[in-house]
C-alpha cells in the first residue's frame, strides 16, 4: 500500500468512527488526565497502583483519550518495566471494554531516554547532545528511546524540546539544543526520524511531541513561565524554524508554550496555533496543552473571567487536547459550551479527528498488549555503547594550558567540589524523578566522576567532599590534602532542577564554590576545572587560573566514565559549545549577533565562543572554495573545504560552515551556522568535505514579514577562511 493509500484508509477510518461517536465520547478524547486520577494512594510504591473503579470512571464514564505521567503525583518516580507493562495493559483492557473501543494514548516525558522506567538507558541531555554536533548520535538516541518507551508499554513521548536556548538564565536551557537555529533543527529532526522511523506504528517506534510551541524559551527575566517579548520578525527568524523542521520531520503532536508572548498566553494564541502552525506550516497532527495551562488562563493569566471562558478561549484558539490534569473539569465545561452553542460542533470534530488520526497512525487500534518484548529491546549492550559514545562526544575541552591533559594514570590526585560524587548532577531534571535530585534512586552500577577517576588510575586518589551537592566541604582539609597531591580535579556546577524550581537570579556560582576554588589556587598546585550543570554558570575567575577547563554540562548516566576517559586520554575530546559561554552574568551576546552588538565599545567577547572545543590532536581547515562566485536568485552554492589532522592522535572534528549576508534591507547577523559535518581522521589524514548552501540558507524575513533572498554579496566562512559570492538580480 502506498503512503497515499494508507493515509486515505486512515482518513476513512477516522471519519467513520467520528460519525458513530456521541458528544460525550468526543469531548473525552480531548481530555488528558494525570495518573493520580486513577491511582491508589501512594501508587508509586504499590505493586498494583491502579484503582480499577477510578480507571473505569475515567475511561467508561468520561471517555478520556489520554493519560500521562508516572505514579503518583506529587511523589512521581521511575517504575520497574514489568510494572509499567501491567499498568498500561490494564488501561488498554479497560479501553477495550468501552462502547467504541477507542484506545487511550499514554504519554510520558522520556526526554533523554525512558526517564520514568527504572534502569533505562539515559543519554546526555539535549544541550549535551547538541555539543556532539553529531546528528547520527541524535538519530540513535531517538531509536533507543522509542524502543525502551515501547518496551515499557507506553505510547507517546513528550520530546524533543525544539525551543531555542538563547536565554542562559532560563532553567530549561539544557532541554534545548542550544542557541543556534540550524543546529537545533538538525539535531531535533534527526531525533524525530530515529524515534519514529518511516512508520511510527511499528512495534519499536513511537510518536514524538514538539515542545513548547512557541517562544517559551526566551523569557525576558530568565525565569520559567514568565513573559517573552518577541516581535513577529524575530519569531519567524529564530523561534519558528526549529518547529517547522520538526513538522517536516513528521512529528504528529505539538505541546504548547506554558507562558505568554507579547501579552498573549500560548494557549490563547490563535495566530500561532491556527494561522501559523496549521495555515503556514501545514501541521496536521494534534496540539496538547501543557500542565494545567487552560485553567491558568483564568487562575493565573487573568485572560478569562471564569474557568468556563478559559476552556472556550483555548479550544477556539486551536488547543485540541487539554492536559487538565487532576479532574474532569475540562470535560464538564466543554460539554456545556458545546450544548449551549458557544463552541461549534465543527471545532470539536476537527480536534477529535486530529487525535483519532494520530491514534490510528500510531497503531493503537491494533495494539491489544505491549508490542515489544523486554528482552533484546531494553538496556541492550549496543544501546549502552551508543550512550557512552554520546557522553564522550558531548564533553567540551575548553582550555588545556601546556597540555596538562591528558593526565598520567600514575599521578596523585585530589578530587573535590560539590559535583564530584553524585550521578544526579550529570543527569539533571527529568531523571527518575521530575527534579532528578533523588540520588538514592539512581542505579548503583553507574560511576560518579570520583568513582571513574579511581577506576582509571593506579595513583593515589583522595576525595574531600560530601555525598550530596549541598553537603559542606571542609575547605581547610581540601587545601591540606592538595599540598600532598600532584594536582587537583575541582568539580563545580549546579544541582539538578527543571522548570520553575530551577529559577535563579544570577548565573554566578554559589559563593562557597568560589571560596573553595580561591583557597586551592593559593597553594599553586595545578588545577583541572570540571563543570557539570544545565546552564553556563560564571566561572571566568576560576577558568582564568585553572590549567585546564572541561565543560561537562549534563552528559547523562555514563557521564562520569566519559569524563574520566577524557581526563586520562582514553578518549580524544571532540565536543563543541552549542551556546556562547558568557564571561559575566549580564554579558549575554550570542554568536549570531547583529553588527551593532560588536561596534565601537560593544563587543562579542564571551568566555568561550559558540563552536569552541579543543582536541588532543590538531586539525586544520584549508582550501575553502565555491563552485561559483555568481549565482542567480534561487540557485544553490556548492562548498568544499579540506580538513587535515595535523597532530599525532586520531580524533574527531566537527567542521562548521557559516554564512553572512553582507548588506540587506533588514540587519543581518555577522554570521549564521548553515551546515556542519563531524568526521574522524587519523594522524596526517586529510579529507575534503562537501556542503550545499541553498536559497533557503541565504534567506531572511524581509520588511513585509515574508521570507526572501535579496541580491548582493554573501560570505562563506569556515575556520580562518572566508570566500565571497554574489547573488545576481533576475
Amino acid at each position: 500500500m502506498s503512503a497515499l493509500e494508507a493515509n486515505q484508509t486512515i482518513e476513512n477510518q477516522v471519519q467513520s468512527l467520528l460519525a458513530q461517536m456521541t458528544l460525550e465520547e468526543k469531548i473525552g478524547q480531548m481530555t488528558q488526565i494525570d495518573f493520580s486520577v486513577i491511582s491508589v494512594e501512594n501508587g508509586q510504591d504499590a505493586e498494583n497502583p491502579i484503582d480499577s473503579a477510578k480507571l473505569d470512571d475515567a475511561i467508561l464514564n468520561h471517555h478520556v483519550g489520554s493519560i500521562l505521567n508516572t505514579p503518583t503525583t506529587p511523589n512521581n518516580k521511575a517504575q520497574p518495566i514489568e510494572k509499567w507493562r501491567r499498568m498500561t495493559q490494564a488501561v488498554r483492557e479497560t479501553a477495550a471494554k468501552s462502547r467504541l473501543k477507542i484506545p487511550v494514548i499514554y504519554g510520558i516525558d522520556a526526554i533523554h531516554g525512558a526517564t520514568y522506567t527504572q534502569n533505562s538507558v539515559l543519554f546526555p541531555q539535549a544541550i549535551s547532545m547538541a555539543a556532539t554536533f553529531n546528528t547520527e548520535l541524535s538519530f540513535k538516541e531517538g531509536e533507543i528511546t522509542a524502543r525502551e518507551v515501547k518496551a515499557s508499554g507506553l505510547d507517546w513521548n513528550f520530546s524533543p524540546v525544539m525551543d531555542i536556548g538563547r536565554q542562559p538564565l532560563w532553567p530549561r536551557l539544557w532541554e534545548t539544543y542550544g542557541e543556534d537555529v540550524h543546529l537545533a533543527s538538525a539535531m531535533g529532526s534527526a531525533y524525530i526520524q530515529g524515534h519514529q522511523g518511516g512508520d511510527f506504528s511499528a512495534a519499536d517506534k513511537a510518536p514524538t511531541c514538539l515542545k513548547h510551541y512557541v517562544g517559551y524559551s526566551y523569557p525576558l527575566n530568565g525565569k520559567d513561565r514568565t513573559p517573552a517579548w518577541i516581535g513577529e520578525r524575530a519569531l519567524r527568524e529564530y523561534f519558528l524554524p526549529s518547529f517547522e523542521a520538526g513538522v517536516m520531520a513528521g512529528a504528529p503532536t505539538v505541546m504548547i508554550n506554558s507562558a505568554e508572548v507579547d501579552g498573549i498566553p500560548g494557549h490563547a494564541n490563535y495566530h500561532y496555533l491556527t494561522e501559523i502552525l496549521r495555515g503556514e506550516m501545514g501541521f496536521r497532527g494534534f496540539t496538547v496543552s501543557d500542565w494545567e495551562d487552560i485553567i491558568r488562563l483564568y487562575s493565573r493569566d487573568k485572560l478569562a473571567a471564569s474557568p468556563r471562558e478559559a476552556v472556550k478561549i483555548a479550544v477556539m484558539a486551536g488547543v485540541d487536547m487539554s492536559m487538565v490534569p487532576f479532574n474532569f473539569s475540562f470535560y464538564d465545561l466543554l460539554l456545556d459550551l458545546v450544548k449551549s452553542g458557544e463552541v461549534p460542533m465543527t471545532r470539536i470534530d476537527e480536534a477529535v479527528a486530529r487525535i483519532l488520526r494520530v491514534k490510528y497512525q500510531s497503531g493503537l487500534f491494533e495494539r491489544r498488549e505491549p508490542d515489544l518484548p523486554v528482552a533484546g529491546n531494553f538496556v541492550t549492550e549496543a544501546a549502552v555503547e551508543v550512550n557512552k559514545q554520546a557522553a564522550r562526544e558531548a564533553i567540551v575541552l575548553a582550555k588545556n594550558d601546556n597540555r596538562i591533559l591528558p593526565l598520567s594514570k600514575k599521578a596523585s590526585i585530589l578530587v573535590t567540589g560539590p559535583v564530584a560524587n553524585t550521578l544526579n548532577v550529570m543527569n539533571g531534571g527529568w531523571t527518575i524523578t521530575w527534579q532528578g535530585d533523588s540520588e538514592q534512586l539512581y542505579p548503583k552500577d553507574k560511576l560518579t566522576l570520583l568513582d571513574a577517576i579511581r577506576q582509571k588510575t593506579s595513583g593515589k586518589v583522595t576525595y574531600v567532599g560530601g555525598k550530596s551537592f549541598n553537603e559542606e566541604i571542609n575547605i581547610e582539609q581540601a587545601v591540606t590534602e592538595a599540598r600532598n597531591h600532584d594536582l587537583v580535579v575541582l568539580a563545580l556546577g549546579e544541582k539538578p532542577y527543571t522548570e520553575t524550581m530551577g529559577n535563579i537570579e544570577s548565573l554566578n556560582l554559589d559563593p562557597v564554590q568560589l571560596q573553595l576554588a580561591r583557597a586551592l589556587f593559593e597553594i599553586g598546585k595545578p588545577v583541572v576545572l570540571v563543570t557539570f550543570g544545565g546552564r553556563p554558570r560564571i566561572i571566568t575567575e576560576i577558568a582564568d587560573k585553572a590549567n585546564a577547563v572541561v565543560l561537562g554540562f549534563l552528559p547523562g548516566m555514563e557521564g562520569g566514565l566519559a569524563m574520566a576517559d577524557i581526563l586520562f586520554g582514553d578518549v580524544n575530546p571532540s565536543g563543541k559549545l552549542p551556546i556562547s559561554y558568557p564571561r559575566n552574568s549580564n554579558d549575554v551576546t550570542l554568536y549570531d549577533h547583529k553588527p551593532i552588538e560588536a561596534f565601537e565599545s560593544n563587543q562579542y567577547r564571551p568566555l568561550y565562543t559558540f563552536g569552541h572545543g579543543l582536541s588532543y590532536t590538531s586539525f586544520e581547515t584549508s582550501g575553502l572554495r565555491l563552485n561559483k562566485d555568481k549565482i542567480a536568485l534561487g540557485e544553490s552554492v556548492e562548498v568544499s573545504v579540506n580538513l587535515k589532522n595535523s597532530g599525532t592522535l586520531t580524533g574527531k572534528e566537527a567542521v562548521l560552515v557559516y554564512l553572512n549576508d553582507v548588506a540587506a534591507s533588514v540587519t543581518r547577523p555577522v554570521k549564521q551556522l548553515k551546515a556542519f559535518k563531524k568526521v574522524e581522521l587519523k594522524p596526517g589524514q586529510q579529507e575534503t568535505l562537501h556542503f550545499t548552501l541553498t536559497a533557503q540558507d541565504m534567506s531572511f524575513i524581509g520588511l513585509d514579514m515574508k521570507r526572501i533572498v535579496e541580491p548582493g554579496e554573501f560570505k562563506v566562512m569556515v575556520g580562518n577562511e572566508s570566500v565571497p559570492f554574489n547573488v545576481m538580480p533576475n
